[in-house]
């Protein structure tokens, strides 16, 4: 719970703000990127909320925060808030016979650094992508959505509660055997590097870098969930990260990389001849591109990594 005593000094006045327990993950930058900015290395309140949409916006950004390091100083109910996640980015369709979507799960946790998670509502059993925190308004919400039948953990970092939403779902976990450590019951290993297909829609590639065993799923070649191995990042023009006029663009984080920076950025050349309009992952921001585009976007990104197809 964020306290008034330790309100950081960057908070503009009012009913919101973020004190010094945040971690400055950077959950509430992208739920609510009007209201929240990075100051001194975390997050603070910019700009308060206005109208009611804007403060349903910062609520999700608070309710979503891995340290519950945001807080409301006025007479705000969060409550009614508490059954908003997952929350719909795209629906889809399977042969016009089932009506589905992809979500995001919000509720992040401290366990994986505030790593965003997703859902996806599918004919054949429905996934839940990393794991976000155990929040009983979330699993009646999942439940509602027809459960969870399966969970797809990128890497070991992000699994969060990823064991207690297998318990409550009797869920089937699949993570890849070097990260086995983080899931030593997982139901289904992933070994080596070729790439895996499950089914028509889901395709398992291995994506070592980030750590030795990290994984990315393709869903319905449109959706590309990549866990801690690339996000849409404010990223310099050069790969020292020193440059003080970054841009937009597809990319991965060096300084996190805790395996093999080289792996990494082959791995990121596999992801070249793939077709996909979403990059989904669990740090950084999200994206979504039409098919062209997405491909001039990941085309810069391997001229800026210099890699090869």
């Amino acid at each position: 719970m964020a306290l008034e005593t330790h309100k950081l000094p960057g908070n503009v006045p009012g009913d919101f703000f973020v004190d010094a327990s945040c971690i400055n993950c950077d959950v509430c930058r992208q739920l609510a990127p009007g209201h929240f900015s990075e100051i001194d290395d975390q997050s603070a309140v910019a700009r308060q909320p206005q109208t009611d949409d804007e403060t349903r916006q910062v609520i999700l950004a608070l309710l979503a925060c891995p340290t519950a390091s945001i807080g409301t100083s006025g007479n705000q109910d969060i409550k009614p808030h508490a059954t908003s996640f997952p929350t719909l980015l795209e629906a889809t369709s399977h042969g016009g016979t089932f009506e589905g979507g992809v979500y995001h799960c919000g509720y992040t946790s401290k366990k994986s650094y505030g790593g965003k998670s997703y859902f996806i509502q599918h004919p054949a059993g429905n996934w839940l992508i990393d794991s976000p925190r155990f929040v009983p308004a979330l699993v009646d919400q999942l439940k509602a959505l027809g459960g969870v039948q399966t969970i797809f953990l990128t890497h070991r970092d992000d699994v969060a509660d990823a064991q207690r939403y297998a318990e409550t779902f009797g869920a089937l976990r699949i993570i890849h055997e070097a990260e086995r450590e983080a899931q030593p019951d997982a139901e289904r290993l992933i070994t080596g590097t070729d790439t895996v297909y499950l089914g028509d829609d889901f395709v398992i590639i291995p994506t070592p870098g980030h750590t030795e065993g990290h994984m990315v799923l393709l869903y319905n070649n449109r959706y590309l969930f990549t866990g801690d191995h690339m996000s849409w990042r404010r990223q310099p023009t050069q790969e020292d990260d020193h440059d003080e006029t970054p841009s937009w663009h597809f990319g991965a984080s060096r300084q996190y990389c805790w395996w093999d920076w080289e792996a990494q950025k082959a791995s990121l050349s596999k992801l070249l001849a793939y077709d996909f309009e979403w990059v989904l992952p669990g740090h950084g921001h999200w994206k979504q591109l039409p098919g062209t585009q997405m491909k001039q976007a990941m085309q810069a990104m391997a001229a800026f990594y210099n890699l090869s197809p």
